[in-house]
């Protein structure tokens, strides 16, 4: 694998959820660490284990009280109106579970982990797929978003002196709350790529487009050749102007076309170029996770893009090790009941049928 390249996870992930019927009562970052290790893609020299990132590091964005009310919420376990209605604690979106503060703080202490390793050059990429949420605001939780970790990596990278950040979102879903915390900083260029139409339906966010700021919204059923038009075209070039001294990529896999929300129906190899092509925009790159609702696309999506960044050849049929890990996956939706076989037997997706058929048959 490349060497100053770095897996972070927790096993905090493995038995923690948002509650049966949330969309993240599947398991995600546990997969994929699971899969990425019987691929022999983990060796020990690659995987940091997740700090929790303290109070005094979440408040560098959070308001103080609303860190503090997401701990009430764990140590009570029950959200009072207070929690509800100031702080979007314990409503259907952002439900009160076990550890309901230590799983958001453990995935902000990765990604300010992941900042820390860039910043002071003890690597060139970082791969924290538990990161990613990126709809959190300082005063509320959002759209399962309890801390906005990418906020806080960025804030983290300029305090230890990086002048130019890229920040490229792929989830289905607009950034608003990166965005809208970052948009007039011009240190930082934000990227978008995301549904139209779909959630959180905020336009005076969506449709900003300046020096700083690219959203483009892509059509309903879009597909691997509209994505690529719009990422070649539209941003890749703003990033690539831009010269970033980091990039980072929200790979959020709930764009895949198996996924239960959202309609923009791509396979996970148009999200592996996107990150190939960003891993040659800038000399340090960090990934992290996002959305994904499905827990095959999610654990498969992930475990590619680890190989993407790390330099490992896709086989073209999983090892026994890695299938059993995915057969040993269950889901509670409709789909989860009668899998297609290569939910099991490979990492990639079909070959699209909306775009040429690629030549390299590598993820690096």
């Amino acid at each position: 694998m490349r060497a100053r390249t770095y897996f972070i996870g927790s096993e905090i992930y493995r038995a923690s959820r948002y509650g049966r019927r949330h969309p993240l009562a599947i398991p995600r970052v546990s997969t994929v660490m699971d899969l990425a290790r019987a691929l022999h893609w983990l060796p020990e020299e690659a995987y940091l284990d997740s700090p929790t990132a303290t109070v005094g590091e979440l408040c560098r964005f959070h308001d103080p009280a609303y860190v503090a009310a997401v701990q009430r919420a764990e140590r009570e376990q029950r959200a009072d109106a207070e929690l509800r209605e100031r702080y979007n604690i314990g409503r259907l979106e952002n439900p009160v579970f076990g550890e309901v503060f230590r799983r958001p703080a453990t995935a902000a202490g990765a990604s300010l982990l992941a900042a820390e390793l860039i910043a002071g050059d003890r690597a060139d990429r970082v791969y924290t797929p538990a990161g990613g949420t990126h709809h959190g605001r300082p005063d509320r939780a959002s759209g399962f978003c309890f801390f906005n970790d990418p906020v806080l990596c960025i804030l983290r990278l300029k305090d230890r002196g990086v002048k130019r950040i890229a920040y490229v979102d792929l989830d289905a879903h607009h950034c608003d709350g990166v965005e809208d915390a970052l948009h007039a900083d011009p240190s930082v260029l934000t990227v978008s790529l995301h549904e139209h139409g779909r959630w959180p339906h905020d336009a005076a966010i969506e449709q900003r487009h300046d020096a700083t700021t690219v959203n483009l919204a892509l059509p309903r059923g879009a597909g691997d050749a509209a994505f690529r038009a719009a990422f070649e075209t539209g941003a890749l070039p703003r990033v690539r102007a831009f010269d970033p001294q980091v990039v980072i990529v929200q790979a959020g896999a709930d764009a895949l076309a198996d996924d239960p929300l959202s309609r923009l129906e791509l396979s996970n190899r148009a999200l592996w170029r996107a990150v190939r092509q960003l891993d040659r925009a800038a000399e340090k790159m960090i990934v992290l996770g996002g959305g994904g609702y499905n827990p095959w696309s999610v654990a498969r999506c992930w475990t590619g893009i680890w190989g993407v960044i790390a330099g490992y050849a896709r086989p073209s049929r999983l090892p026994e090790g890695a299938e059993a890990v995915l057969r040993g996956l269950s889901w509670r939706r409709a789909a989860g009941r009668n899998p297609p076989e290569h939910w099991f037997t490979t990492l990639a997706d079909p070959l699209p049928a909306d775009g040429p058929r690629p030549k390299e048959t590598a993820l690096a």
